[in-house]
């Protein structure tokens, strides 16, 4: 009876370290299988991160081909409308850049408008000096005039105060400062080169309406005189220049001032703007007695 009991014990005690050992093994299993399962989802997840990533990739490169033909098409929308372009040098050799191709454009673009260019030329003669943008002496209005009466400036002692015919209606009064080289009775009744569209200015008090034309130095002045033929009115002309003067300067644009340096006379003391003589057609030229290759203001 006592040995049942032992026996009933013993298989009963075998039983649990059965059940444990079951139950550890299981145990370990399960590990195996959670260690598994976590590498599963480790390589499932590279496995997807690696194929969005090559899909990424494969709508980068379309991207940027779409890029690459916007750029284009702006390039050669720009220099379709003039717009310079400026090439950038890449490290990478490529065998049709969007350069090349914008450069293509802007030869053809040239090419265009050298053929207009050349077509406007042929269309159009070339100009008479007279007739372009260029400031010469036609914007100037001089003529002949003879002194009537002369006298000192009231308020100046370096000024005659001349009333002279310029061929209107009226004589006009002009303020002229060669009291120091010219006396008085050379200057009575005298014929003399009168410039008479410069805006009327005040020379001490009294309001200047020309200016008399003279060849001077800083020592010396001497006064130009026209043909012994000509007459109060007579139209200084410049062959080459011709065209209306202008029938008041603006002081603004200083055109007088932009004349004047070419206004000289030359080896014969003969009145010139830019070699061509003062003259009065059918008549003669106007010069001045001694001074050569003066200045004339």
């Amino acid at each position: 009876m006592l040995m049942l009991r032992s026996i009933r014990k013993m298989s009963h005690q075998c039983s649990i370290e059965a059940f444990n050992k079951v139950i550890n093994t299981t145990e370990e299993k399960l590990k195996i299988l959670r260690q598994n399962i976590a590498i599963a989802k480790q390589d499932v997840t590279i496995s997807l991160a690696k194929s969005m990533e090559s899909r990424l990739e494969g709508e980068n490169i379309e991207l940027q081909k779409q890029v690459a033909g916007l750029k284009r098409k702006l390039c050669e929308a720009e220099v379709a409308n003039g717009t310079k372009q400026i090439s950038i040098t890449s490290p990478v050799n490529q065998p049709q850049t969007v350069i090349e191709k914008v450069e293509k454009v802007k030869d053809v673009l040239v090419k265009n408008k050298s053929k207009e260019v050349k077509e406007k030329k042929k269309n159009n003669p070339k100009v008479k000096p007279e007739q372009n943008s260029e400031v010469t002496v036609s914007k100037l209005d001089f003529r002949v005039g003879k002194i009537v009466s002369v006298q000192h400036h009231p308020d100046a002692d370096s000024l005659y105060l001349e009333q002279i015919d310029v061929g209107e209606d009226k004589t006009r009064t002009v303020v002229t400062g060669v009291v120091k080289h010219i006396p008085i009775h050379e200057m009575e009744n005298r014929s003399v080169v009168v410039m008479c569209n410069l805006k009327p200015a005040k020379m001490r008090g009294i309001l200047s309406q020309a200016m008399v034309m003279c060849a001077n130095t800083t020592e010396k002045v001497e006064i130009i005189d026209p043909p012994k033929d000509a007459v109060p009115g007579d139209k200084v002309s410049f062959e080459g220049y011709d065209g209306e003067p202008d029938s008041m300067l603006n002081p603004k644009k200083k055109v007088f001032e932009k004349i004047q340096p070419d206004l000289n006379t030359d080896n014969n003391c003969v009145a010139c703007y830019r070699g061509v003589p003062f003259t009065i057609k059918g008549k003669g030229v106007c010069k001045v007695k001694t001074m050569k290759n003066s200045s004339i203001k």
